[in-house]
């Protein structure tokens, strides 16, 4: 049944639609089910591995990681303010920018589907958009103000909000799980680390402009 999700979802990317979750409730167990899941959608679509999202409930986890869709698309349930790295081939920081999350699902229940299932379908993850790249350095991330404004929302002004504090802190977990079966990641790759302030909806398409202290700040 696992394969048959694989190809389902595949398709799903490929030519847009959506599945009922009751059509597939069993289909993933447990998160080794949904990962594998993860790896036969991104290789069936051909994806290069080069860009992913990891967080964590805290800096001692449990943790979670997910590929993500190289080409931005779909009607957004949300997006998320965060903070991306760009590492070496050691999975160390090297550069950092900040990024939006889209988010969309592959469920017609969206993020009310089951969480495994959710889970397999890359973390309702939709693409990446990134700001401007400036070499890594640690900065006081638990003070560090942040600003998201959405078309048609106030603006959002807070300061920190990030669950592990410091985003660099979900790379050796993402390491562990991206080199799990032998295969080395490449130095450059992106990983992105975590909301900030958890999910801003918007239905269908997202316009704003999100900006960080220090980090600078783009319009999407």
């Amino acid at each position: 049944m696992i394969e048959d999700l694989i190809q389902a979802l595949a398709t799903c990317h490929r030519e847009g639609g959506q599945l009922m979750a009751a059509d597939w409730a069993g289909a993933v167990r447990d998160e080794a089910d949904a990962y594998a899941v993860q790896d036969g959608v991104a290789q069936a679509l051909g994806w290069p591995l080069d860009r992913w999202k990891s967080g964590g409930a805290g800096p001692q986890g449990p943790f979670s990681h997910s590929p993500v869709n190289p080409a931005a698309g779909g009607a957004l349930l949300g997006v998320e303010a965060e903070v991306a790295l760009r590492v070496d081939a050691q999975g160390r920081p090297e550069a950092m920018c900040i990024a939006v999350e889209l988010v969309a699902s592959r469920w017609q229940e969206g993020l009310a589907a089951p969480a495994l299932l959710r889970m397999a379908d890359f973390q309702s993850n939709a693409g990446l958009l990134l700001g401007a790249w400036q070499p890594y350095r640690p900065l006081d991330w638990a003070a560090l103000e942040w600003r998201l404004a959405l078309a048609g929302q106030d603006e959002v002004v807070r300061r920190g909000g990030h669950s592990l504090t410091d985003p660099a802190a979900v790379l050796p977990a993402w390491l562990t799980h991206a080199t799990r079966h032998g295969r080395p990641h490449a130095a450059g790759t992106v990983v992105t680390t975590g909301a900030w302030g958890g999910l801003h909806p918007v239905s269908g398409v997202a316009h704003g402009r999100l900006g960080f202290a220090g980090l600078g700040e783009f319009s999407f």
